[in-house]
């Protein structure tokens, strides 16, 4: 499998447990409270004699169906089909109908498990850039490395995005991918399979005392993944931290409340509220505070599970909020097993964070916006933390702060003689804030101290290239003399003196 921002889902493989969903194209996230039926030990009767009238018509359409229909007859397809009609009729985006075999592959993918070679790739400029190789993955034993360019699939070129499909493929079976690698071809021979990923990651900002954690997804091993990190890195010495959410659309509650622990001793993770919109804290107790500050990172895909760990951090004074708003979902769905094996996924209850806040649709604000731009919201989120000396490189396919690898990449662009980057990471460097006026084709950066500096199209210092404004490195450095950069096969690397 490649793995894309649109990857991870969640669910719950128990009787009747509440849900939160996210829409079918980036999937759901389960949290780990039964619903009120099934907490109490009700039992619901579905059985009536108005309702049988209706399923004999539902009979007697398969019967004349079978009977007379001369296309021929799927009898489970029409029933799928029938269920579904049903579901989606009710105009909600987090109900869903799954059938067995979409439902292990639901709850597969929440919990980190894929198939595939186990790279993340970016086509850009033409070229198809492995961005990092994923750890116990087909594609790390066979010596793929991050920076990699894939050139042909099976032997045929890669021309497009189009082409990443031709990586994927069932379990067990064999695809040769050619790549170049500093000017040098090679081929690998690599047998897809199936592989588990992490749902957590971290190291030691280098140069500093700060640690870093990403959570990818809340599986039902995030929270036991994640003790054993923070315990490592409190370890190491830390004495804040950056929690990276980014890109993490939900997974198990139960994890997210468990990952709530090591922030806080007690309070409220959030409020929830069904038919009669009567609003009921879920309380965390027993946990621990962290004593330290804290820095939350979050993007548009930041969603579900996420955005209760994010609302529940903010809302208790524990973290500050860098980055873009969040997905905004706020509904919790119960997961309903049905008698041929499928499930059926309702909305039964809203969500709240602790300050009662209704983000549904909305999504969470940060508190330091910092847009369209991986690496300058690691910047910003990590002077936020306490890091004070900060140096950048990397290209294409590639993030390094400080000497270390980190989830990003920088384009730059070349003009003649002049060398463009993203105005938000050079901005991000100066703890600065860019903002451009279409009008006057200007950005103006207002740096900490309050100093504003104009950058213009008509004096060839800023360009604008799919929406996006880059600032010339020449004139930069001569309004931010501590700037120090160089430009060499393809990599950019900045410092600040």
């Amino acid at each position: 499998m490649i793995l894309s921002s649109f990857r991870k889902y969640a669910f719950i493989p128990v009787l009747s447990l509440a849900l939160l969903g996210l829409p079918q194209m980036v999937g759901a996230a389960g949290t780990a409270g039964t619903s009120d039926a099934a907490a109490a030990g009700t039992i619901i009767q579905l059985g009536t004699s108005e309702t049988s009238t209706d399923l004999q018509a539902l009979q007697e359409v398969l019967d004349y169906l079978e009977a007379y229909n001369i296309e021929g007859v799927e009898r489970q397809e029409f029933l799928d089909n029938a269920i579904r009609g049903m579901v989606y009729t009710l105009d909600d985006p987090y109900s869903d109908y799954y059938s067995k075999d979409e439902l292990e592959s639901f709850e597969n993918s929440v919990n980190q498990e894929f198939v595939g070679i186990g790279v993340t790739l970016r086509f850009y400029n033409n070229k198809l850039y492995i961005t990092d190789v994923l750890p116990n993955s087909p594609a790390s034993k066979a010596g793929l490395l991050a920076g990699d360019i894939i050139t042909k699939v099976d032997a045929k070129p890669v021309t497009s995005s189009e082409d990443v499909a031709r990586i994927q493929g069932e379990e067990n079976t064999q695809v040769s991918i050619t790549v170049n690698r500093n000017g040098q071809a090679l081929v690998y021979p690599i047998t897809r399979a199936h592989f588990t990923l992490p749902s957590v990651t971290g190291k030691v900002i280098p140069s500093s005392r700060v640690g870093y954690i990403a959570v990818t997804s809340f599986s039902d091993t995030a929270d036991e993944e994640f003790a054993q990190k923070l315990a490592s890195l409190r370890k190491e010495g830390i004495g804040a931290l950056v929690l990276d959410l980014r890109d993490n659309l939900g997974g198990y509650v139960e994890s997210a409340a468990n990952i709530a622990k090591q922030f806080m001793k007690e309070g409220i993770l959030m409020y929830t509220s069904g038919q009669s919109g009567e609003m009921q804290p879920v309380e965390i107790t027993g946990g621990q505070d962290i004593g330290m500050p804290v820095v939350v990172l979050t993007n548009g895909l930041t969603a579900s599970a996420s955005e209760i760990l994010t609302g529940a951090l903010r809302d208790n004074g524990i973290a500050k909020v860098v980055g873009e708003q969040t997905y905004g979902k706020a509904r919790i769905q119960n997961v309903f097993p049905l008698s041929n094996g499928s499930s059926l996924k309702l909305t039964v209850q809203a969500y709240f964070t602790p300050n009662k806040l209704d983000f549904n649709h909305v999504g969470l604000k940060p508190d330091i916006e910092v847009k369209n731009n991986a690496a300058a919201q690691l910047i910003t989120g990590m002077y936020a933390a306490g890091v004070r000396q900060i140096s950048v490189s990397g290209g294409p396919a590639s993030l390094n702060i400080n000497g270390t690898a980190f989830p990003g990449y920088i384009d730059v662009i070349q003009d003649g003689q002049l060398t463009y980057a993203p105005s938000r990471l050079l901005s991000s460097l100066i703890q600065g804030t860019p903002v451009w006026n279409s009008k006057n084709g200007k950005l103006t950066i207002t740096d900490s101290q309050g100093k504003q500096t104009g950058f213009t199209i008509a004096a060839k210092t800023v360009k604008v290239v799919d929406g996006e404004s880059y600032l010339e490195l020449h004139e930069f450095q001569k309004k931010y003399p501590k700037l120090t950069w160089s430009y060499k096969q393809g990599l950019l690397n900045l410092s600040i003196k």
